[in-house]
């Protein structure tokens, strides 16, 4: 009686696809709570709403980081939450859960999602490296003997792999993702400007007018946040091209590791690249220009997915389908 469920369980946000419903959650990886009593206020949407803007008595706590379990105990509370609020457990069943997480995890922290699951209600625990999910999610066919390259770029991390035969042949994974932007962000104007703005905030000039290529958008946008030296709170105006300049370092990792990725990728592989292109998944996909500047870097023809957000959800789902033929690694 118990229903099979999918986790992408992510730095920035939690989605949960239920089989036979599709995704039926996708909420932000954020928990408040009241830090004298550790009781729970707020998850997801409501938590995210208070970030930056609670008192003292309140925090708000992302606990994942760069990936991975940041604060254990949260992690629990934030998934027995949401495996609730989906009804996927109930008092005679208890689901299977097929959690994804990066290439180069380690065990402990393996053991740590594994356990986090187990404690909010699952029967069985899989876990499966992101890349090969948000690839099947994009609708690529990695089953076949052929060469697949995708770039997911979430909020901590991004992997980067080549898939051929239902397996990961090369692959990397960095710490520098959507979170990198934002703080790069907040660097900027508070070096350039001498202004202090939140995370929300850097967030919101990322998505607006962020851009990582020259030839991308033209654009400015008016931001508030504190004067550093009056203490006062100040409006500047900030535009594209000073986005893209703060962008520029943690988007060259990632560059990088893509190129490093193809170094290593056998040569008929590597040709099927060139015929296939690259496809680049997760929310860092949508940053503007990242498609052309990745192209122009590896000389190869770059697509963004269809719904990036969405890819590794999606391919969860579909591994749940075959879950039993699929999932090799069981912990």
């Amino acid at each position: 009686m118990s229903k099979d469920i999918g986790i992408d369980l992510g730095t920035a946000n939690v989605l949960i696809h239920v089989k036979g419903k599709g995704v039926v959650l996708d909420e932000p990886s954020v928990v408040a709570i009241e830090s004298d009593t550790k009781r729970v206020l707020a998850v997801g949407e409501d938590a995210r709403r208070m970030v930056g803007r609670t008192p003292g008595n309140i925090v708000a706590i992302r606990p994942l980081r760069d990936g991975v379990i940041a604060d254990f105990d949260i992690t629990e509370t934030m998934l027995k939450h949401f495996i609730n609020r989906v009804g996927a457990k109930s008092w005679y069943s208890h689901p299977r859960v097929l959690i994804c997480a990066p290439t180069n995890i380690t065990s402990v922290e393996q053991k740590s999602i594994r356990e986090a699951a187990e404690h909010s209600g699952a029967k069985d625990v899989f876990l499966e490296e992101e890349p090969k999910a948000a690839a099947i999610g994009a609708g690529m066919d990695i089953y076949e003997p052929s060469g697949n390259m995708v770039v997911d770029i979430g909020g901590g991390t991004t992997d980067v792999a080549v898939l051929s035969m239902g397996d990961i042949v090369t692959a990397s994974s960095i710490k520098i993702a959507g979170d990198t932007f934002d703080v790069a962000i907040i660097k900027y104007i508070k070096t350039k400007y001498k202004l202090l703005i939140g995370e929300r905030t850097a967030e919101d000039i990322k998505i607006a007018i962020g851009t990582v290529h020259p030839a991308g958008v033209v654009a400015e946008l008016d931001i508030r946040g504190r004067d550093m030296v009056s203490g006062l709170p100040l409006t500047v105006t900030i535009t594209s091209k000073e986005v893209q300049e703060a962008l520029s370092d943690p988007v060259y990792s990632i560059v990088t590791a893509a190129k490093s990725v193809l170094e290593r990728t056998p040569p008929e592989l590597s040709a099927d690249i060139i015929d296939r292109g690259v496809i680049l998944t997760g929310g860092g996909a949508l940053l503007n220009g990242l498609d052309e500047l990745l192209s122009e870097e590896l000389r190869v023809p770059v697509l963004i997915a269809e719904d990036p957000m969405h890819c590794v959800v999606k391919g969860t789902g579909m591994m749940l389908d075959n879950l039993d033929k699929v999932i090799k690694k069981k912990f």
